[in-house]
């Protein structure tokens, strides 16, 4: 693979490399991993790559990659840069005819989304989203209980993804790039974190985000993007539902919860204890289901590494995402005529699903209208 961004000081460039090597099936080739090309080159040189493909700018770099031979050339490239650049760096990719494995948002807005759309399937290329939290096991084994028989129709979902590191800026590389809207969009919170929990609250529940009641809060004086927010939600199949953000929760590391009540049963799952999902019934005791045991749904017991007991984490849900897109990239460099669809991996689908509700969320929580329909049409400007 080859990498934009994640340069010196980026958080999550480390952990995109991280989770990419863990299973020993993906190497770094290539990068730009700064605007500034001469710290993309030489940050390049401290992950001891060839020094000639330690490229200046990504633009460089499609270039040059394009040219090698396909046995040398990257295979894919991940997209860890601010928002603002998510768009540019993907198409270049794209027309170049590399596969691209994006950090969420997909885009700056949606009309960047659906225009990245429009040019995913004219490449003919494949595309991928890092929501992590899908790569979790018991996530996995949650979406699957949730279809069962026995849980009934989803009524309620409720998800909350709260930290507090906000609650102090330190004026920090990551705070000043995501409370710039020039850089990070319309939203801070809603567009870092939120969209996470909605994403978690639609994988899981099988159901999509209709409808949103919202008030977002920039809590600091100087602020212009929100960071905190409360949104009501509606389901596609008549649930209703409630999302929490907060990057300004004090105390609060990374605490998301997600919540799945049925008819018959429900569920209830924390990042913070990732290893641990309950299964509660009106009528039966609380299940306690734990990862690496037997019983678990085939995707849950790919999803894991190591035995029961063994802890497995952050790290290890996003290399799931990128175990599941090289699969699927060698799956569709085969022929493969299903490869778009059979591989549990965040697609541009969800992308434009993502672009569609933070930009419905800013909206609404910007009117007096009680209720707004989600659309898959922007509501800056018509395309």
């Amino acid at each position: 693979m080859g990498m934009v961004g994640g340069g010196n000081g980026a958080f999550i460039g480390a952990v995109h490399r991280m989770a990419a090597s863990l299973d020993g099936d993906i190497e770094l080739v290539c990068g730009a991993f700064s605007a500034n090309e001469q710290s993309s080159m030489s940050y390049g040189q401290s992950l001891n790559l060839d020094p000639a493909r330690c490229y200046g700018s990504y633009q460089q770099m499609f270039i040059e990659e394009a040219k090698l031979p396909s046995s040398q050339k990257m295979d894919f490239v991940v997209v860890v840069t601010p928002n603002h650049l998510h768009f540019p760096v993907a198409k270049m990719a794209l027309e170049a005819g590399f596969h691209v494995l994006s950090d969420k948002p997909a885009t700056f807005d949606l009309t960047q989304a659906l225009l990245l759309e429009a040019l995913v399937e004219k490449s003919g290329r494949l595309y991928g989203l890092t929501h992590t939290y899908t790569g979790y096991p018991l996530i996995k084994q949650a979406k699957h209980l949730v279809k069962q028989t026995d849980f009934g129709r989803v009524t309620k979902v409720v998800v909350e993804y709260s930290q507090g590191w906000l609650a102090v800026d330190d004026g920090n590389k990551q705070a000043q790039w995501r409370l710039d809207p020039q850089r990070s969009g319309m939203s801070c919170c809603m567009g870092d974190i939120g969209v996470h929990a909605a994403n978690l609250a639609e994988y899981v529940s099988g159901s999509d985000i209709t409808a949103i009641c919202a008030d977002l809060t920039a809590s600091k004086t100087g602020r212009v993007l929100d960071d905190d927010g409360s949104v009501l939600l509606q389901f596609n199949n008549g649930a209703k539902g409630v999302l929490l953000a907060s990057q300004v929760a004090v105390g609060d590391e990374n605490n998301l919860t997600l919540r799945v009540y049925g008819e018959h049963q429900s569920l209830q799952w924390s990042q913070l204890e990732p290893n641990t999902l309950l299964l509660k019934s009106a009528v039966h005791p609380t299940q306690v289901i734990r990862t690496g045991m037997a019983s678990l749904c085939t995707q849950a017991k790919m999803a894991t590494r190591l035995p029961s007991g063994h802890p497995e984490g952050y790290i290890e849900a996003f290399a799931n995402i990128y175990r599941n897109f090289t699969m699927q990239i060698r799956a569709f460099e085969q022929g493969d005529a299903t490869a778009r669809h059979n591989f549990d991996i965040p697609d541009i689908s969800d992308a434009v699903r993502g672009m569609a509700f933070i930009e419905h969320v800013v909206a609404a929580s910007q009117s007096t209208q009680k209720w707004h329909p989600i659309s898959l049409v922007s509501t800056q400007r018509s395309i």
